[in-house]
């Protein structure tokens, strides 16, 4: 089968972050069922990521060649329409990211959550990554049948393969976050817990992956709550060495309050780290197996973080868990999953 692929994210980990994962974890895995898949991306890139995305869609044209398009987000929505063989495959729903950021980032996420909605009602299906993003779909975007949900999926043989390789160790208790820095990620509760932490865990070491439009006033925040020998941000890293910080931490944290799945659960499940994090969102149907508190509260995050800091029989536990949870996520279980949801 030919499967052509839209997407303006950008192909590379530093800048299209968990999307970027999905994306080409899933034309890997295609491939390696003996389909054709040709990504289709932007030939050149503006400095305004709305305004390049809204470029490479008004220069998209339907390709009689493609036995299935997929186009993923808002992708494809100028020519979705009338063809049997579009799908919308969202890996969030932008309407529903948008209520939660603020100023410049409110404004273009609000005009591309209007493409993103003439996507998937001009699309002969759509495909979402969980529940939880199906609900808000129909919701918002008046969808009168529901989408079809087909989680994301991980490369564990060559995920595990990379963390094998690239070992990493701290004496110091180490917390990780991997993520976009989006308001709606709320690292600035897992800052506020890092403060209160002080005291009972002296040894705290919070480490921050990811860059995005909200770094400078967390970083500030950071100054401000005086945690310079805490916290080190880190920003955009390779796969090689994400994976030495996985391996380099005792815990993974995700304090988000909005994730329509939230890939980097998975690759913590895979690395066998126990998850503390909101129990907000998709989080639950991930990783429903982790300590997960009440979203923006520091003080509970903070108390989660310090149970397992006393406890490395309970983070064994949790780790355990979630390596054996992560088995159905593998690559091309999910790939198999997504085609025949796809041509329905």
């Amino acid at each position: 089968m030919r499967i052509r692929f839209l997407t303006s994210t950008p192909l590379d980990i530093r800048r299209g972050s968990g999307t970027y994962v999905g994306i080409h974890v899933l034309a890997s895995a295609l491939r390696g069922l003996g389909h054709q898949v040709e990504l289709e991306t932007p030939r050149f890139r503006l400095p305004v990521y709305t305004l390049d995305r809204l470029v490479f869609n008004r220069c998209l044209r339907p390709s009689p060649d493609a036995d299935l398009t997929v186009g993923f987000d808002l992708d494809g929505y100028r020519i979705a329409a009338g063809d049997p063989a579009h799908v919308a495959s969202l890996k969030g729903v932008v309407a529903d990211e948008v209520v939660n950021e603020r100023g410049l980032t409110r404004f273009t996420m609000a005009m591309q959550a209007r493409w993103e909605r003439l996507h998937v009602q001009r699309a002969a299906r759509v495909l979402v990554t969980s529940r939880y993003s199906a609900e808000r779909a129909r919701e918002l975007y008046g969808l009168r049948a529901p989408p079809t949900v087909v989680p994301e999926p991980l490369d564990l043989a060559e995920w595990r393969r990379l963390l094998a390789s690239h070992p990493d160790a701290s004496p110091r208790f180490t917390v990780l976050y991997v993520g976009c820095l989006y308001r709606r990620k709320r690292v600035d509760v897992l800052l506020r817990a890092a403060a209160a932490l002080r005291g009972a865990v002296p040894d705290l070491e919070v480490r921050i992956v990811g860059a995005g439009p909200h770094a400078s006033p967390w970083r500030a925040l950071a100054r401000e709550l005086d945690l310079g020998g805490v916290v080190s941000w880190l920003g955009g890293v390779s796969r090689s060495a994400l994976a030495a910080e996985y391996n380099r931490a005792d815990l993974f944290c995700l304090p988000s309050v909005q994730e329509g799945f939230g890939i980097v659960l998975l690759e913590a499940m895979a690395a066998a780290k126990p998850i503390v994090a909101s129990r907000a969102a998709a989080i639950p149907e991930v990783a429903g197996h982790g300590l997960l508190v009440e979203p923006g509260s520091p003080e509970a995050l903070a108390a989660a973080i310090e149970a397992l800091y006393r406890s490395p029989e309970r983070r064994a536990a949790i780790a355990a868990e979630g390596a054996r949870r992560v088995e159905p996520f593998d690559a091309p279980l999910v790939a198999r999953l997504f085609l025949e949801a796809a041509t329905g």
